[in-house]
């Protein structure tokens, strides 16, 4: 599918920030759902305070994640390579790549976790951190992905530039399902 040139919104500032701001006071409302999800985990953090040192690393990876993927398909739009068809075998490599990087990075988080706990004296044991996040980190990496086409292919159908809209809501939608998910599994996981 080859994108008409000025189909994807423009480049006056008018018109960016026309339809931004509406967007960045909704998202920003969504984001408190985050807020009061840490604060209702109080309880649970100052128990178990290695999970406090993850929320950070967790939330903003997931963000992360489908801002990459966000920004790999809005490319491929304005490149006019993109059709959002399921037999697109480039758009599932992409995905592959976000969930093994996924895979990758919250490994690597659980062994960080488990390591500086260790070291401080408020440690977990490391099976019950790899499944805390790995259930957490890939569960938010496949809402990424699932936000990052949604966002990408709303925005085009609308006429708006992919590049405007897609990072700021993937990132705060994914940061609010990655607090309630992480929260929520380690809840689960550990008999909170």
């Amino acid at each position: 599918m080859v994108v008409p040139q000025g189909s994807l919104g423009t480049w006056e500032t008018s018109s960016i920030v026309g339809n931004m701001f509406p967007l960045l006071v909704v998202l920003s409302i969504i984001v408190l759902w985050a807020g009061i999800t840490l604060e209702d985990a109080e309880e649970l953090l100052e128990q178990y305070g290695i999970l406090a040192v993850m929320v950070p690393t967790m939330v903003d990876m997931g963000g992360n994640l489908g801002a990459i993927l966000s920004s790999r398909l809005s490319s491929r739009l304005h490149l006019g390579t993109t059709e959002f068809d399921p037999r697109d075998r480039v758009l599932w490599a992409n995905v592959a790549a976000v969930l093994a990087l996924a895979a990758t990075i919250f490994t690597a988080l659980a062994v960080g976790a488990y390591l500086l706990g260790a070291f401080l004296g408020i440690g977990l044991p490391l099976t019950t951190l790899l499944i805390i996040s790995l259930i957490s980190g890939m569960s938010v990496a496949v809402i990424a992905v699932v936000f990052s086409f949604a966002a990408t292919y709303a925005s085009y159908r609308l006429g708006v530039d992919p590049d405007d809209t897609t990072i700021p809501i993937v990132t705060n939608v994914v940061d609010v399902f990655g607090m309630v998910i992480f929260i929520g599994v380690s809840a689960l996981v550990l008999g909170f």
